[in-house]
């Protein structure tokens, strides 16, 4: 039988109310998939009726919304954009900063940090290279899934038949010469990306344009931002980028050691 792991206090002890709503986001934000209410409560363990009360409640101030004929939740815009704003605005964001500085004076070019949002992927930071030749994407710019290195670092984290769900649901854009826009191609490509553990942009956003990416994960192995560098053609070959993989995957591991090591 199935073990029921409670995220909540000890049974024996009330769980303050305004702490409840927060368990709910918990069990949702650990979960690669939307769950009912009743799933939740198997997480959580509270009554019947106030999982249903609250997780109402969360949908009708926006932080949830209902998927799969309205029968399970996920969280909403509102929920990611205050995650990834504690991400970001958290003490962990100088020393953040600091190893993306290094990234960068190592590699000689710019170094992003990323997240998916709705619109695509945003840059939340990033360290510009001291080159006047250069590609600039300031911080808050959205960009397309399925032709930055970020975003196809992204989509490959996810399960496999939620990333074919998503590649359907993509308008693939044909940006340049290189994009791909045929979604067997573009699946072809993840499982590639999944597999090897990084994603390259051929010039496939911007001509003239290579970037590399890698994912930052949490300690449960989950993706949960990409970080990245590009450079124009000029300086930065696809072969130069590959061959600096590694300064960017000990990035992201001091990365989601700053971030989810308790201290």
């Amino acid at each position: 039988m199935k073990q029921r792991v409670l995220l909540s206090m000890s049974p024996k002890k009330r769980v303050p109310t305004n702490f409840r709503t927060l368990l709910i986001l918990e069990v949702l934000g650990k979960s690669d998939r939307a769950l009912s209410a009743t799933e939740i409560n198997e997480r959580v363990g509270l009554p019947k009726q106030t999982i249903h009360r609250l997780c109402a409640k969360l949908e009708e101030e926006g932080f949830l919304s209902r998927v799969a004929r309205g029968k399970k939740l996920r969280p909403t815009r509102r929920a990611r954009l205050m995650a990834s704003g504690i991400l970001h605005t958290s003490s962990d964001h100088i020393a953040r900063h600091q190893v993306m500085q290094r990234i960068a004076d190592e590699v000689g070019e710019t170094v992003n940090f990323a997240i998916p949002d709705s619109d695509g992927m945003i840059y939340l930071e990033r360290i510009e290279t001291d080159w006047p030749f250069r590609v600039q994407l300031p911080v808050g710019t959205h960009v397309p899934f399925h032709c930055t290195a970020s975003g196809k670092t992204f989509m490959a984290s996810l399960a496999p038949k939620v990333r074919t769900n998503m590649v359907g649901s993509l308008r693939l854009e044909k940006l340049t010469k290189n994009t791909l826009i045929d979604a067997e191609n573009l699946l072809n490509e993840l499982r590639l990306v999944a597999k090897q553990g990084y994603a390259i942009d051929n010039e496939e956003f911007v001509d003239g344009m290579v970037a590399i990416a890698v994912p930052i994960k949490d300690e449960f192995g989950r993706y949960v931002a990409s970080l990245a560098f590009h450079g124009p053609l000029q300086r930065l070959s696809v072969e130069g980028a590959t061959l600096r993989k590694d300064v960017l995957l000990n990035g992201a591991k001091t990365m989601k050691d700053i971030l989810f090591t308790e201290t």
